[in-house]
């Protein structure tokens, strides 16, 4: 699903709780003792642990007060957060009072009374505002700098030679995993062979086994990065190779997040509607698309599973697997704009070398059944799907979603998330998952956006074709498009 101008908040870019300098230079050995002493999945693990320097850049910025303009700068001085108003006079400094769930700071200044500073964060875990003396306070946006680079490039980069799959040894450690009394996410994800931590501040560090005890029932493992990169250490138990749900930190335990299934699994996040789909269907069927002014091009839609034998449909939406539980779709076809089903072809001879086909999934979709999305979804869920009132590049036939298939097992491959999901493993840019997942992940990418589509920036099986903008919306059911069948 999408819309033109908005959708999911954006990659994850969260940043980074890591040890202090003391936590440090502890001995990794010490620490992996302690672990293994410890009952696994213990909240009392250990002490909240102090966050270095590294921890603490994700409250720096400048913050606004809507009602009154007031400006508050966040900056680190000394390895503590210091709040400055605008004009630079200090106004506090801050120390961190834990490393709790509620990111709140007490000011050093105001002992022995107590104020504090706490910092509120978005659904995707990033710090967006603070609160202060009962004034709610909002984050600015920074601006890049000159030379910055953006996250999402067209086209992109050929990804290289196919990594080598997962070690058996893996299946089930990789995933996302989230503080379990607060909004904290580390990725464990396997690259180069090798399991890596990706930390909330980007950071991605080698996870070493450093021992393993087998039970009857279950294997206890521990690791740890290196002792001078930061000192992450978690244990966990894992039976078998089924998923590793939950692991305990020197910070407290981690618990997989509930999208963090593993991607072959066939579950969907379902959207309980805020009214009945027959409703809901029978208002957007009497509905009328937005006016839209301006010459178009002729429409000129074409059935893409016609195209090439290499061309495979599973169209979700005539089904009851999607997102509402529910088809919306009377038939199972996918149509786009001619030009864009060719430059999708070009795309599919790239592809084939290297022993895929294409897996569609959707193309062009009349603007009622974008109106069914809207008015199904709840307020909280509304930036997953495109707003009726501007339509979609699907309307205009112009945009699609897909994925790869093996040629040889005709068997769907496994990308970093499932097809529709709301997550940031979703996202084109995720950096967790397997080497594999990611190289077919980009491959697809490269293929595509080499033929004039570009990803869009919140779901790697969507793109857009470059000519989207000269096709009108369309509203024309499936089976009233007097293409292909007869």
């Amino acid at each position: 699903m999408c819309a033109p101008t908005s959708s999911k908040d954006g990659p994850l870019k969260k940043k980074r709780s890591g040890l202090p300098e003391n936590g440090a230079r502890r001995r990794v050995g010490t620490l992996a003792f302690f672990l293994l002493s410890a009952s696994f999945f213990c909240p009392a693990l250990s002490a909240p642990a102090q966050r270095s320097d590294s921890g603490l850049r994700i409250f720096t910025g400048t913050y606004k007060e809507q009602a009154s303009g007031k400006i508050l700068r966040i900056e680190i001085e000394d390895g503590k957060l210091t709040c400055r108003y605008a004009d630079g006079a200090a106004l506090v400094a801050l120390h961190l009072l834990r490393a709790g769930p509620t990111d709140e700071f007490d000011i050093q200044e105001a002992a022995p009374a107590r104020q504090t500073i706490a910092f509120q964060r978005d659904r995707m875990s990033k710090v967006n505002g603070l609160t202060f003396l009962g004034a709610a306070y909002v984050r600015e946006a920074e601006p890049a700098p000159a030379n910055a680079s953006v996250t999402i490039t067209s086209p992109a980069p050929f990804p290289g030679p196919p990594p080598v799959r997962l070690r058996p040894e893996f299946i089930g450690k990789t995933g996302d995993f989230g503080e379990k009394m607060g909004k904290d996410v580390l990725i464990i994800l396997e690259r180069d062979g090798k399991l890596y931590l990706h930390d909330s501040s980007g950071n991605q560090d080698v996870l070493n086994e450093l021992a393993f005890t087998k039970r009857t029932d279950a294997t206890s493992y521990t690791f740890a990065t290196a002792e001078n990169e930061g000192g992450w250490v978690m244990g966990f138990e894992q039976r078998g190779n089924a998923p590793v749900w939950e692991i305990a930190t020197q910070f407290g335990p981690y618990e997989r997040l509930t999208y963090s299934v593993p991607t072959g699994s066939g579950s969907i996040n379902l959207v309980k509607p805020v009214h009945g789909l027959k409703e809901i269907r029978a208002a957007a069927l009497t509905a009328t698309p937005p006016e839209e002014r301006g010459q178009f091009r002729k429409n000129d839609l074409v059935e893409l599973a016609t195209l090439d034998p290499a061309i495979r449909l599973d169209i979700r939406y005539a089904t009851p697997n999607n997102f509402l539980g529910a088809a919306v779709y009377a038939q199972a076809r996918a149509f786009l704009q001619r030009p864009a089903a060719e430059a999708m072809l070009r795309a599919l001879s790239r592809l084939k070398p290297y022993g895929y086909g294409l897996l569609i999934y959707d193309g062009y979709r009349p603007w009622y059944v974008t109106k069914i999305f809207w008015d199904a979804t709840p307020e909280s869920g509304k930036i997953f799907v495109a707003d009726p009132a501007q339509g979609s590049r699907h309307n205009r036939g112009c945009a699609v979603d897909l994925s790869l298939y093996d040629l040889k097992t005709n068997e769907p491959v496994e990308m970093t998330s499932l097809y529709d999901e709301m997550s940031p493993r979703a996202f084109p840019d995720y950096p967790g998952g397997t080497s594999l997942q990611r190289w077919r992940r980009d491959l697809l990418r490269w293929a595509m956006e080499a033929e004039g589509f570009t990803v869009y920036e919140s779901e790697w099986w969507h793109f857009d074709y470059k000519d989207w903008h000269e096709y009108a919306i369309g509203n024309v059911p499936f089976e009233k498009l007097g293409v292909g069948q007869k």
